[in-house]
């Protein structure tokens, strides 16, 4: 059995999430708790923190439905319920994951191959280095000097800390979900986005979605759920693991495409929706931070993911990562010594439904009210937010979940591809598309 739910906790946060986006829910049960804890079981309050991310979007949306707790709690953990073609991807790298340094431990990630590449060569390592190559490479070291070595090649790898409560609470002080309205005469956004009545609480709206690696992908994912028509633009040169995309890839159309073209700019037009997922000062350098895009397109809804926040516009990271320097590993530690994790990157699914949950907000916002509109969150805020919650003492070890019961399969591109189901009741997921197989354009 899954310790009881914090309803109170939840509810918090829920009651902080409406007032921060200024959205009255729709629904009468608001305040209803939810039927059983999400069974994320962890010392900090992982189930809480995904209830109220879920169902935000459903409050924003008009969905009066509670979502099943057993459904969230695989859909956050979909990397697990993912098959292709009947297998499971192994979706870690051997050079993603914690080592001992010879003073503590870090935090590594090189997943993609970019990444991985420049792992190897701040640790002087060959090409076929394996895990045990990175571990003996790592321990003699210091833990700031093997981040220092591995970041100057511009890899990615953070040293595993302790909480630091004071730094969490400043964080906390400022919004989770940080709205900003951008003043212009356009009233109600592109004519026809959202208006129509079919069903799809964003029929009609178009979302340009800029994002990879789960949270943003995710944020697309709910918004092609809910009727938006999504399609994910990737840069030529940037490979995306395919297990990777088909896990967040439901609905939309997905294409390659250089964001200095003019077609670029075609779409960019034509867009009610952009989602930024990429370092901000990658998107300052193509043009592409939220000011430079309400600049030139003053209608537009910009909801902004960064891992760190924008007062760290030049530093990449994961939920991996960010959990590992703000504290959460080490309280989620089995041992008292190593660092741990949490059942899942919950970080990223819960930053994925709190700003698709602002996007609906905001487009209603926009309608009523006119103007463009900004909203931005981080993965570090989301960690702080979760480190602020009341904490348990250790779980007991988590049911064993029927995936059959929570899980949907289509055919892509000739193979059947198993994935978590979608957590907003009523609404199913259209298939994704093999990645970058679309044209672009609307």
């Amino acid at each position: 059995m899954n310790e009881p739910t914090n309803h109170a906790a939840a509810a918090a946060l829920l009651f902080r999430v409406r007032t921060e986006l200024g959205f009255v829910a729709k629904s009468a049960d608001v305040g209803t708790p939810p039927p059983k804890a999400v069974p994320l079981p962890s010392r900090l309050a992982t189930g809480e923190l995904a209830w109220a991310s879920v169902r935000a979007v459903g409050l924003a949306a008009g969905i009066g439905s509670l979502p099943d707790p057993d459904r969230i709690a695989v859909a956050y953990r979909s990397d697990r319920a993912l098959t292709i073609g009947g297998l499971s991807p192994y979706v870690w790298s051997p050079y993603s994951g914690f080592f001992r340094a010879s003073d503590g431990w870090i935090r590594t990630h090189g997943n993609y191959p970019h990444h991985a590449t420049r792992l190897r060569a701040g640790l002087f390592l060959a090409d076929d280095a394996d895990a045990e190559d990175v571990r003996a490479a790592i321990l003699p070291l210091r833990a700031a000097d093997a981040v220092d070595r591995i970041t100057a090649e511009r890899g990615l790898a953070v040293r595993v800390l302790d909480e630091n409560p004071e730094h969490d609470a400043k964080l906390r002080a400022t919004p989770l979900l940080h709205v900003e309205r951008i003043h212009s005469p356009l009233r109600g956004g592109r004519q026809g986005a959202g208006d129509r009545d079919d069903g799809a609480p964003l029929a009609g709206v178009r979302v340009l979605d800029l994002t990879r690696v789960i949270a943003g992908p995710v944020c697309s994912r709910t918004l092609a759920l809910l009727g938006a028509d999504v399609i994910r633009i990737d840069p030529p040169h940037l490979l995306e693991p395919e297990w990777q995309h088909l896990d967040t890839g439901h609905g939309k159309r997905t294409a390659l495409l250089d964001a200095r073209t003019d077609r670029f700019e075609e779409l960019l037009a034509a867009a009610d929706v952009v989602v930024l997922g990429y370092r901000p000062e990658s998107l300052d350098r193509l043009g592409l931070s939220a000011s430079a895009l309400l600049e030139r397109h003053p209608g537009l809804v910009v909801s902004q993911l960064s891992a760190w926040g924008i007062d760290e516009p030049s530093r990449a990271g994961f939920d991996s990562l960010v959990q590992a320097e703000s504290g959460v590993a080490m309280i989620e530690t089995r041992d008292g010594d190593g660092p741990g994790a949490l059942p899942a990157q919950a970080l990223d699914h819960s930053a994925g439904y709190l700003l698709a949950a602002a996007v609906v907000s905001l487009l209603g916002r926009r309608r009523r009210e006119g103007g463009g509109w900004v909203v931005r969150t981080s993965l570090r805020r989301v960690a702080a937010e979760l480190l602020g919650m009341p904490r348990s003492s250790r779980p007991e070890a988590g049911q064993e979940l029927d995936l059959t019961a929570h899980t949907s399969a289509f055919e892509v591109a000739g193979q059947t591809v198993t994935t978590a189901a979608s957590v907003l009741p009523g609404l199913e997921f259209a298939a994704p598309h093999r990645w970058g197989s679309d044209q672009p354009r609307w």
